[in-house]
């Protein structure tokens, strides 16, 4: 995989710890990826997708930081203001 390129309707450039991802219509989205490989977020990365949306939202870090933890268990949050999508363990 280069470090920047096209998928599907998404350009992306690869970054330091992570990849940035653009969409035909604007939306950005940037994330990391933690040693396990998993994508991580935080929330100045949260507000840089709102504020990229067609119709942006702008919310202050403190509504971002309820909304994220209003998802716990979904996500995890794995250093302070830093989040993961967490690992649901499923019994069969």
């Amino acid at each position: 995989m280069s470090r920047s390129g096209q998928a599907s309707t998404y350009s992306y450039t690869v970054h330091g710890a992570g990849c940035r991802f653009v969409c035909g219509n604007g939306a950005d989205v940037d994330m990391d990826f933690a040693a396990d490989g998993s994508e991580a977020f935080d929330l100045w990365r949260l507000r840089r997708y709102g504020l990229s949306l067609p119709e942006p939202l702008d919310v202050t870090d403190e509504d971002l930081r309820t909304a994220v933890r209003s998802l716990q268990p979904l996500l995890t949050e794995v250093r302070p203001g830093w989040f993961q999508r967490s690992q649901l363990i499923t019994s069969g």
